[in-house]
């Protein structure tokens, strides 16, 4: 049989695996893009001894390789898909009385080993490009291990990669032994390109990309982000490549006719720029492709337990990535790289992606492996164990369900939701649907949900939804055709007639449910993460809506997916999770409490009723509060009321303890103690009176310091004339203002609470001409040169030679004097 194939580079390899796995029942395969390994190792195993006669299980992670792979095997055996080789994906599977190979996705393969444990007929199993980590593939090795280690010693497993950490995988399969390909690269020329981070992404490779064009013969391969990325990019490139270049999408949601005709070779005399994401990393080769144009990113998912969202985020490629991008271009021929950042930036780089099983929601994996029969997944053998904090959350959602038991088992509602092939969350909302009679109308919405871009990428599921129903394309009917199987394994088909979306997707994402903030778009999800809509879509005016899905940072996360809810439609569905609550809030434009009745589900408020504010001291505390937070200067206070807290505040300073500090800050931080009590039953600031303000500050002086007060620190001190001069506290040292007339014949400095007084002496017109804290040196030295000035100013009030011999008065001179 080795005659028929032809020579690949992995073939001075296949000796050594051969040798490996009759020896032991795994192994690892290191080769590097176009060796071979993916459709030549599996022709090759099946003249294995070990094999005697059973099928060889060939992994892949996307369907588009799976139907390349087994493609490509089919024609090296002179046959079609379905015959040696078959093919077995959510849609187009092809499998005989004959198959000996099957080429099958991840996920497929899950299912397979969950429904058979043993895997009967089945002799080997290849997990292709495992570097790539998808959660499905490390789920799909530890249930492998975990069968061969109990069922199935005989069963061989062997792990193949481009670019992979050999060592470490081989050490997961108990040090299995690992074989090295050189593999057949031809010379790739690395051009970099730095880009302006200032500039949309589409806009630098599509630049890149024309340049690229002028530079060089051959087609290119361009990978982006995202579908959105390429749909741009192509726009921006349409109207600038001449009529020989056909620009060609390629991602997951195309048919496979598109994906097919992106693929294949260019026309003779013309050039092909196929805009790809990820999907073209691997396990593909793309016929007159020479030149990579490489944005360096990739869109990855990240979940957020706590909130339960994974949201697509955009980051940069590993370096293990760009590598694989970079050997597209030398498949066939020389070829040349061109990267859009520095040469420098490569060492910055991370080795590898991050594993999916590090930053996924865990509700599938969990519960598969209660339906493996293991409640902790941790106690299986994955390359990077689950974290902890994703389980858990996965747990109480599930249990949430009711699809788990305390104990982390299988229920019979799990066992249901197990047997729909869809996500947890997906398959309780097409259960619970057809228990309504609506089992059909969600079987169609969960198809648009997992098959990207079954009809259209609108944000507005409904519509997409009614374009899938209208749809009459080959994938649209095979969806279809699935979907009705789904809601028949649910409990009957229902009716066939759509259904509003947002109810159904509720069920699936009750913590999504989302009322719209009123401003650009914006709205608040039940879990309290908000999200954005374009301002320009319908569903931006909906006063409610269920997020399907989104992408973005926290603080900056976009809608992608959506479909209106009606507020009773979410009275129905959550009546038992709506609760009812009183509020009182402080308004600070009107300075008054507001009373409401407010009825909420989790985080969004479903709508208020205007209510009278208790009168208690919990709203006092609240009034108390606002008011600190507009300014304590906002109360009424009365002079006298000033005084005594700047006379408190004095002593505070001069003495400390007991005296209670009174300052803005101090008074602010604890106004729910001191303030709140003295304001029971005042619903504004305007009800307040000064009353109320006193009541609560002298509260907060103690018993045996009041009687203190007015001796440590009197309101005002009496003067020779007999006048009682207020005494102001407010700064460092106590202040006496008063007319110098009025402390003729005083020969010593006054004092306040035997506390030295700073005097600020004022003129007739109270206006200060001297301030002095030595009152008879004051008239031994410097008033002479006041009694200067004065005099003139001020003829008709007396300026002594000796003012020590003059009586005090508070009256001018009579006239005639």
């Amino acid at each position: 049989m080795a005659d028929l194939f032809p020579a690949l580079p992995i073939e001075a390899a296949l000796p050594d695996l051969r040798r490996a796995l009759d020896a032991r029942n795994a192994a690892v395969l290191v080769a590097p893009p176009g060796a071979g390994k993916t459709t030549r190792v599996p022709l090759d195993l099946l003249d294995a001894p070990w094999l005697r006669g059973g099928k060889v299980i060939l992994l892949e992670p996307r369907r588009l390789a799976a139907r390349a792979a087994a493609a490509r095997m089919a024609q090296t055996l002179g046959e079609d898909v379905g015959g040696t080789v078959g093919l077995r994906v959510r849609l187009g599977s092809k499998i005989s009385a004959r198959t000996r190979i099957e080429v099958v996705t991840e996920g497929v393969f899950n299912r397979m080993i969950l429904d058979d444990p043993e895997l009967s007929g089945v002799g080997a199993v290849l997990f292709d490009e495992f570097h790539e980590r998808s959660l499905d593939a490390d789920l799909g090795l530890a249930l492998a291990l975990d069968a061969q280690g109990g069922l199935r010693e005989d069963l061989r497993i062997l792990v193949m990669s481009a670019t992979l950490d050999g060592a470490r995988v081989a050490g997961l399969l108990d040090d299995a032994p690992v074989i090295a390909s050189e593999g057949r690269a031809f010379p790739v020329e690395d051009r970099y390109l730095e880009r302006d981070p200032n500039r949309r992404i589409e806009d630098s490779v599509a630049e890149a990309v024309l340049r690229a064009l002028r530079a060089d013969p051959g087609s290119v391969l361009v990978f982006l982000p995202g579908q959105a990325e390429i749909r741009r990019t192509a726009e921006a490139l349409a109207d600038k490549v001449g009529p020989d270049v056909i620009l060609a999408p390629l991602y997951g949601a195309l048919t496979p006719a598109e994906q097919d005709r992106a693929v294949a070779p260019a026309p003779a005399g013309r050039r092909k720029v196929v805009l790809a994401t990820s999907i073209a990393e691997t396990s593909l080769t793309i016929e007159g492709v020479r030149i990579v144009v490489d944005s360096g990113l990739a869109r990855v998912p990240v979940y957020e337990p706590g909130i339960g969202l994974t949201r697509l985020v955009t980051a940069r490629a590993s370096r293990a990535a760009v590598d694989q991008r970079r050997g597209r271009a030398g498949r066939t021929e020389p070829g040349l790289c061109w990267r859009l950042w520095s040469e420098a930036a490569m060492g910055s780089l991370d080795a590898f992606g991050r594993p999916e099983i590090l930053s996924s929601d865990l509700a599938g994996l969990l519960l598969d492996c209660a339906a493996w029969g293991v409640s902790d997944p941790r106690t299986l053998r994955f390359l990077d164990p689950p974290p902890a904090p994703a389980l858990a959350e996965a747990r109480e959602m599930l249990e949430g369900l009711g699809a788990l038991d305390a104990g982390g088992r299988l229920t019979d509602t799990g066992a249901r939701l197990r047997a729909l092939p869809l996500p947890p969350r997906l398959a309780r909302m097409v259960a619970t649907a057809a228990q309504d009679g609506c089992g059909r109308a969600a079987a169609n919405l969960a198809a648009v949900l997992v098959e990207r871009g079954l009809g259209g990428d609108g944000v507005d599921l409904d519509e997409r939804v009614d374009r899938f129903a209208r749809d009459r394309g080959g994938r649209a009917s095979d969806m279809r055709r699935l979907a009705e199987n789904w809601a028949r394994i649910a409990g009957g088909k229902g009716s066939a007639d759509p259904s509003p979306a947002g109810p159904l997707l509720a069920l699936a994402f009750p913590d999504r449910v989302a009322r719209g903030r009123g401003r650009d778009g914006e709205f608040l999800m039940v879990s309290g993460r908000a999200g954005r809509l374009d301002p320009a879509s319908p569903l931006a005016r909906e006063p409610f809506v269920v997020v399907a899905d989104l992408a973005g940072s926290a603080g900056n996360a976009r809608i992608l997916a959506a479909a209106a809810i009606g507020p009773e439609a979410i009275e129905a569905l959550f009546a038992d999770r709506i609760e009812a609550a009183t509020q009182v809030t402080f308004d600070p434009q009107s300075t008054a409490l507001r009373g409401r009745s407010v009825r909420r589900l989790g985080a969004v408020n479903l709508g208020e009723t205007p209510l009278p504010v208790p009168a208690d001291e919990a709203t006092a505390v609240i009034l108390a509060e606002g008011i600190a937070r507009l300014g304590l200067d906002r109360l009424p206070w009365t002079s006298a009321l000033a005084q005594w807290r700047a006379r408190v505040n004095f002593l505070h300073g001069a003495e400390g303890e007991p005296w209670p500090n009174l300052s803005d800050a101090a008074l602010a931080g604890t106004v729910a103690a001191w303030l709140a009590p003295a304001i029971v039953g005042r619903a504004s600031l305007a009800a307040i009176t000064g009353d109320d303000l006193a009541n609560g500050l002298h509260a907060l002086l103690p018993w045996d310091l009041r009687g203190r007060l007015d001796a440590a620190a009197p309101t005002h001190v009496e003067v020779p004339t007999g006048s009682r001069i207020p005494v102001d506290y407010a700064a460092e040292e106590p202040i006496l203002a008063v007319r110098v007339q009025e402390l003729f014949g005083l020969d010593r400095h006054p004092q306040a609470g035997g506390r030295p007084l700073v005097l600020h002496l004022l003129s007739p017109a109270h206006r200060p001409i001297q301030i002095t804290r030595d009152l008879p040196g004051f008239w031994r030295g410097s008033w002479g040169a006041v009694r200067s000035d004065m005099r003139g100013r001020y003829p008709r009030h007396p300026w002594p030679e000796d003012p020590l011999a003059e009586a005090p008065t508070r009256r001018a001179k009579p006239r005639g004097t």
